[in-house]
């Protein structure tokens, strides 16, 4: 085999470059690196597993570059050896992906031929305070802030339970904080525009918690799942999803658990539009309020449901009949909200001021629109969110129907400036 060796001159990115492009490519064809391995082997007509997904690692890391390999990486790929050699601007490394780490088959499997320390209750407790701490987070800083982190989590936290001993009850404990750390690691992923990144792991998640034998925690995640898909064109995927969390969980889930899956079901509902499906989500939101009246001070519920209350429940119903073009309906509530939300929570703070901008558009009250769109900008304006980023292009999407208004024209001028 005739190594492909660089000639004199150059350039030293260029190992680097060829791992990011093998990854780039990789992810265009929504391949495991075990399957680009594979296709690697069959295209340079070798039996066996010379290559491996291990190896595939170190390339895509730069770790090491497959020099002799690359005529037939390029032939797997159906790309040329010019563009894996293509050098690439990067302003960041790129973002840890969990396939990176997981193995293709089973990623919660326990290795039973490794024999690594004995894992009891204390690293159990250790990775509850630790995964807290991150849901806490979230709740002041955004997706492209936290995702590095949340992934290396995760990570830890997968390779504590597969590659450690432990009792069937830690195990099982292990697995039920895997599953709590998946349903923010995913919110957060989701947040910074990693989509395909934040399903897997959710996926993930939701086999963490039935394999708990958590259904609570398992309809969680489902109905985060479902609430990204009713956000990104897969509306009929979301509606299907979080009707499934809600029906497979609902038995024995607690009240503020029910309220929480039924507010994500009539929010599908109302993604999916139709009359009919309008009517289906006020039902739902109906529910949500009286599931979440049977609560009390004497009612437990899992921690991670410490931010579901009342006003969460107005917030959802605001957007509700925002979407349904129900102004009338929409801005009071959301004037609400908003006078009594904690200002730290900017993202949210956006998020929520970026409904009523738009409940102010349908109601014929552009001035006003304009002004709240303002302070839009303002607050995300340094929030890496991809859900805030949306939020400012379809506000401003639906100012351009009042641009002939002046505090209108001034705001789309200003933005356009900057």
């Amino acid at each position: 085999m005739a190594p492909c060796r660089p000639t004199v001159g150059h350039n030293w990115h260029m190992g680097s470059d060829i791992g990011a492009n093998i990854r780039r490519l990789r992810e265009e064809h929504e391949w495991s690196q075990a399957r680009l391995a594979r296709e690697v082997c069959r295209a340079a007509g070798l039996a066996g597993d010379p290559v491996g997904r291990q190896e595939v690692s170190r390339w895509e890391n730069g770790k090491r570059t497959p020099w002799e390999w690359l005529p037939f990486i390029a032939t797997a790929l159906g790309v040329t050896v010019e563009v894996l050699r293509a050098h690439q601007e990067r302003a960041e490394p790129p973002l840890p992906m969990l396939a990176d780490f997981l193995p293709e088959d089973d990623p919660l499997s326990p290795l039973e031929r490794c024999k690594g320390r004995r894992i009891g209750m204390g690293a159990v407790d250790d990775l509850q305070q630790r995964v807290h701490g991150l849901r806490l987070a979230d709740d002041v800083l955004a997706g492209g802030d936290l995702i590095r982190p949340a992934l290396r989590e995760l990570r830890s936290a997968v390779r504590l339970y597969r590659e450690g001993t432990h009792s069937s009850e830690v195990g099982r404990q292990l697995l039920r904080q895997i599953g709590e750390l998946t349903q923010i690691a995913g919110w957060i992923a989701s947040d910074a525009g990693q989509h395909k990144e934040a399903e897997r792991i959710y996926r993930l998640g939701i086999s963490a918690a039935r394999q708990a034998e958590d259904h609570t925690l398992a309809g969680n995640i489902a109905g985060s799942l479902a609430y990204q898909f009713s956000n990104t064109g897969r509306e009929s995927e979301g509606l299907r999803l979080a009707q499934a969390a809600f029906n497979d969980a609902r038995a024995e889930a607690p009240p503020k658990a029910r309220a929480l899956y039924l507010d994500r079901v009539a929010w599908a509902h109302t993604k999916a539009g139709g009359a009919e499906n309008g009517q289906q989500a006020m039902r739902a939101l109906g529910e949500a309020g009286q599931a979440l009246s049977e609560d009390s001070d004497g009612t437990e519920s899992p921690t991670y449901l410490y931010w579901v209350d009342a006003g969460e429940l107005r917030v959802m119903e605001s957007r509700v009949y925002t979407e349904l073009h129900r102004p009338l309906r929409a801005v009071p509530l959301l004037r609400e909200v908003l006078s009594e939300y904690d200002a730290t929570h900017t993202r949210e703070m956006a998020l929520y001021l970026s409904w009523l901008a738009i409940a102010l558009v349908d109601a014929n009250e552009p001035e006003e629109a304009a002004t709240v769109a303002g302070r839009v900008l303002t607050l995300s304006a340094d929030v890496a969110s991809e859900r805030t980023a949306e939020r400012v292009r379809i506000v401003l999407g639906r100012l351009q129907e009042y641009a002939e208004v002046p505090e209108v024209a001034a705001l789309l001028d200003e933005h356009e400036a900057a």
